[in-house]
C-alpha cells in the first residue's frame, strides 16, 4: 500500500521535531603514539570541536568507544571530566569485543556515576554496547582477520547486563544501543539485536567500497544506498550515523584517491547534504589516533579550529536521490533518536538498496584506539584492548554469519522491502 504524501509530511515533521540532532566526532582512548589520552588531551580536542571555523553546526558531541581509562583497570576515563568542564554531550561506549563478560565497564561507569552525578549524567545521550564486534566476529570479518569481535548472543546478553546494572540509576532514562557496519545490520540473522536496542549506530565508509565504484563522484550514492538499506531494516527504530568520512590523505583504494579535496567534496555531499542537523552524526574524524591506519581521515592539523578544508555546506549538490520519498521519512524518524524514540514510520529504501547490501569494510577507524587501553577490558595488554581494525579489513561482498548465505540475507531483506511498499 502507498503512503500519502500528507502522511510522510507530518511523519518528516515529527521526526524533526522529536529528538536532538547531535553532531560530532570520534574518539579512542589513546593518541597516535599509543599513550594515553588525560583530561587535557580531550578537553583540547572537544574546545576544538566546538570552535570549527565555518562548521555547519557545533560539534559538542563526542562518541567513546570505552568508560575505561587507558592503562588502568577500571577507572572512568578522563574524557567524562573533561566533558563535563566543556559541557559536551557523550555517546558513551562499553567495550565488547573478545570478552565473555563487562564488568570493568560497568564498574567504570558506576564509578564515574557515584563521583560526578548529574552533572556528568545528564551529558549522556545514548551508551552503545560494543563496537563493530558483529563484523568482527562474522565469517567476513574472520576472512578479512579484522580481529577479535563477539557473537550476536553475547551482544544481547551484554545488553541485558547493562540494562540490569543501570535501573535504578539516572542512565536508566539513556537509550541503549550497539554500533556495526551497515552489511552487518542489513543481514537478516541480527534482527535480534535489533529487537533488543533502543537505537541502531551504523558504521558507513564508502571509500573502501572497492569494485562497486567507489570514485569520489559515486561516494554519495553508495552512501545513500547502505544508509537507506539500514533504514528500511531498522524497525523504525532511530539510526544514528556513528561513523563515516573520507580520507585527507594516505594511498588509494581501487577507484578511490584520497585527498583533501575528496574529503570536503564527500563532507558536502554525505555531511551537508544527508546528515548534518538531519540525524545523530558523529564524524570519522577530528584527528587520528589509530598510528597502523596509513589512511588519516583527520579534518584538522594539530587540533587547529581551522580546518583542513572549507566546513561550510554549499546550497546545491551533486548526489541525486536516488529512492522515493517515503524513504526520506524514514530517514527522518532516525531524528528521533535523543530520546530512543522514533515515529515508527520506516519504508523501504528501494528494492535496489535493499537487494544489494554489498559490505563495507570496516576501516582503520573502527576501533582505531577504540580499546580501553586496560588490562582486563578484553583479555589483551596495551593501548587498543581490543583488536584494532585496520584498512586490510575490508569486504567485498555481504557479511554473513555461521551458514546464512549472502544470497539468502539480501533475498531476505528484499522480499521484507517489498512487503512495505
Amino acid at each position: 500500500m502507498r503512503v500519502s504524501s500528507t502522511l510522510l509530511a507530518s511523519a518528516l515533521a515529527a521526526g524533526a521535531s522529536a529528538g536532538t540532532n547531535y553532531l560530532g566526532f570520534n574518539s579512542g582512548a589513546t593518541l597516535p603514539d599509543r599513550s594515553a589520552k588525560f583530561k587535557k588531551d580531550f578537553v583540547a580536542e572537544m574546545k576544538t570541536a566546538q570552535g570549527l571555523n565555518g562548521a555547519p553546526g557545533t560539534f559538542n558531541s563526542l562518541r567513546l568507544y570505552t568508560n575505561i581509562q587507558a592503562y588502568s583497570q577500571d577507572d572512568p576515563i578522563e574524557a567524562f571530566d573533561a566533558a563535563i568542564e566543556t559541557k559536551t554531550n557523550l555517546l558513551l561506549g562499553v567495550w565488547a569485543s573478545g570478552t565473555d563478560n563487562i564488568n570493568k565497564e560497568i564498574s567504570a561507569l558506576k564509578k564515574a556515576v557515584s563521583k560526578y552525578g548529574n552533572k556528568f549524567t545528564d551529558l549522556v545521550i545514548g551508551v552503545s554496547i560494543g563496537s563493530e564486534d558483529l563484523y568482527r566476529d562474522s565469517v567476513t570479518g574472520i576472512k578479512n582477520k579484522a580481529g577479535v569481535g563477539n557473537s550476536p548472543d553475547n551482544i544481547i546478553n551484554f545488553i541485558k547486563e547493562y540494562k540490569k546494572a543501570f535501573a535504578d540509576n539516572a542512565l536508566s532514562k539513556v537509550p541503549v544501543g550497539h554500533i556495526d557496519t551497515w552489511d552487518v545490520w542489513t543481514n537478516s540473522s541480527i534482527k535480534p539485536v535489533i529487537d533488543a536496542v533502543d537505537f541502531i549506530g551504523v558504521d558507513e565508509y564508502p571509500y573502501y567500497e572497492d569494485s562497486k565504484g567507489n570514485d569520489i563522484k559515486n561516494s554519495g550514492h553508495l552512501f545513500d544506498r547502505a544508509y537507506d538499506a539500514t533504514i528500511a531494516v531498522a524497525n523504525g527504530k532511530p539510526v544514528w550515523v556513528t561513523e563515516t568520512g573520507w580520507p585527507s590523505s594516505g594511498p588509494n583504494w581501487d577507484k578511490a584517491d584520497a585527498s583533501i579535496e575528496n574529503a570536503k567534496y564527500y563532507w558536502n555531499e554525505v555531511g551537508c547534504r544527508r546528515l548534518f542537523n538531519k540525524t545523530p552524526t558523529f564524524w570519522y574524524n577530528l584527528r587520528d589516533s589509530n598510528p597502523d591506519n596509513k589512511m588519516l581521515f583527520q579534518i584538522t592539523k594539530d587540533l587547529s579550529t581551522k580546518a583542513l578544508f572549507d566546513l561550510s555546506c554549499p546550497t546545491t549538490f551533486d548526489t541525486k536521490a536516488e529512492v522515493s520519498s517515503a524513504s526520506a521519512s524514514a530517514t527522518a524518524s532516525a531524528s528521533a533518536s535523543a530520546s530512543g524514540t522514533s515515529t515508527g514510520v520506516s519504508k523501504a529504501a528501494s528494492a535496489t538498496a535493499a537487494a544489494s547490501p554489498g559490505a563495507f569494510s570496516a576501516n582503520g577507524g573502527s576501533g582505531s584506539s577504540a580499546g580501553a587501553g586496560a588490562t582486563g577490558t578484553s583479555g589483551a595488554t596495551g593501548a587498543a584492548a581490543g583488536a584494532s581494525t585496520t584498512a586490510a579489513a575490508k569486504s567485498s561482498g555481504p557479511v554473513s554469519f555461521g551458514t546464512l548465505s549472502g544470497v539468502a540475507s539480501a533475498l531476505a531483506l528484499f522480499v521484507g522491502a517489498l512487503a512495505l511498499l
